[in-house]
């Protein structure tokens, strides 16, 4: 007795096309997702040009900004010279470091890792610590000494993660443990100099090591912006390998991914971004942390979608906790350090809590 199919001969393909077009609405509200996050980013970096301590209307300054001559001449200083670099390099040390957290992240499978938690941020305080305190430095030049110091030891102790992913094959959580031994280690070097320090280079290095973009001008954002632009291309061609690699390195693997080659590069880019942004700007911590699980919470896994998120996310965080350090204490900035710590610490606790109960 012959038993007749009850599917009919064209659902398979029906069911293909249903999944399609399910797929395509997914992608298509992801990309409107990023578009608005590319939004708020531009209304976080106008807000941030809009505050400050100087008399300048928020029309003032989008006459300013688009017919400069109809300022007068203190103003335009104001504007071109003081709000504009801070605006723009907000935005470029959050999306850089959001980036950077993003990737590694995804590399070493942890989601509670970033520049800041693995010890970068307290090797670049070291390196600008050696330059405040003993006036030592890997160049000559007195206005670069201080960033340059700062960049050489951040990007010395990620390729020190580098090396150490090379060698003998050592696992991502190897690699995490690593990274907080540099970071202890730099703290307690950059403590012993400040105990030998004299009052006014304490002073510089403990407002260094809070983070601030005081001291953002064209050359220092020209310099961010190209390590950005060169960094991200190379980290979306890389997506679809980063999203696998997120299912696992086995699975990864099995897909014909060179897990090794992957890491490999990523550290470079995380070397790179993190040590620039940190060079210029001093410690801001938690931005790597919280602008990719934000993200993820947004739109998902794909990183695709997920690092243009990130990126978008970290650069719309720090342009508000620019606002906030000009806002919070009337005539006073507050170091943006500060602000990011306080709107990270919680999230960083919220994920270990999570993360001790297998939620993520």
């Amino acid at each position: 007795m012959q038993i007749e199919s009850t599917t009919p001969a064209n659902a398979e393909p029906d069911i293909i096309h249903m999944r399609w077009t399910q797929h395509r609405r997914i992608v298509r509200r992801r990309s409107w997702t990023v578009a608005l996050l590319a939004l708020l980013a531009l209304v976080a970096a106008l807000i941030d040009l809009f505050s400050g301590s100087a008399a300048l209307s928020p029309l003032q300054v989008v006459h300013g900004l688009w017919s400069p001559d109809s300022l007068t001449v203190p103003m335009q200083v104001v504007l071109w010279q003081v709000r504009l670099p801070v605006a723009l390099m907000a935005l470029l040390v959050g999306g850089a470091l959001a980036l950077a957290g993003t990737e590694m992240q995804t590399i070493l499978n942890n989601p509670l890792a970033e520049p800041f938690t693995l010890g970068v941020s307290s090797s670049a305080a070291l390196g600008a610590a050696l330059a405040i305190v003993l006036d030592w430095g890997v160049i000559g030049s007195a206005a670069w000494l201080v960033p340059a110091n700062a960049f050489v030891f951040a990007l010395v102790s990620l390729m020190l993660l580098q090396f150490l992913a090379q060698w003998r094959g050592a696992q991502a959580q190897t690699l995490v443990l690593f990274g907080i031994a540099i970071g202890f280690s730099a703290h307690a070097l950059l403590s012993l100099l400040q105990f030998m320090a004299s009052e006014e280079a304490l002073q510089q290095l403990v407002f260094w090591s809070m983070g601030s973009l005081a001291r953002a001008d064209w050359h220092s954002v020209a310099i961010l912006a190209t390590v950005l632009a060169v960094t991200l291309p190379f980290s979306w061609r890389a997506s679809s390998q980063l999203t696998a690699l997120r299912l696992g390195e086995e699975r990864a693997r099995s897909f014909g991914i060179n897990v090794t080659t992957l890491r490999h590069w990523a550290l470079v880019r995380i070397s790179l971004l993190a040590a620039t942004a940190v060079a210029f700007v001093g410690t801001v911590g938690f931005v790597g942390l919280v602008a990719p699980h934000v993200a993820r919470m947004i739109v998902g896994d794909g990183h695709r979608h997920l690092l243009p998120a990130s990126v978008l996310i970290g650069a719309a965080l720090v342009a508000l906790a620019s606002v906030a350090s000009k806002t919070l204490i009337p005539g006073i900035t507050v170091p943006i350090g500060i602000v990011t710590a306080l709107v990270g610490l919680p999230v960083f606790m919220a994920l270990i809590l999570r993360r001790s109960r297998g939620q993520i």
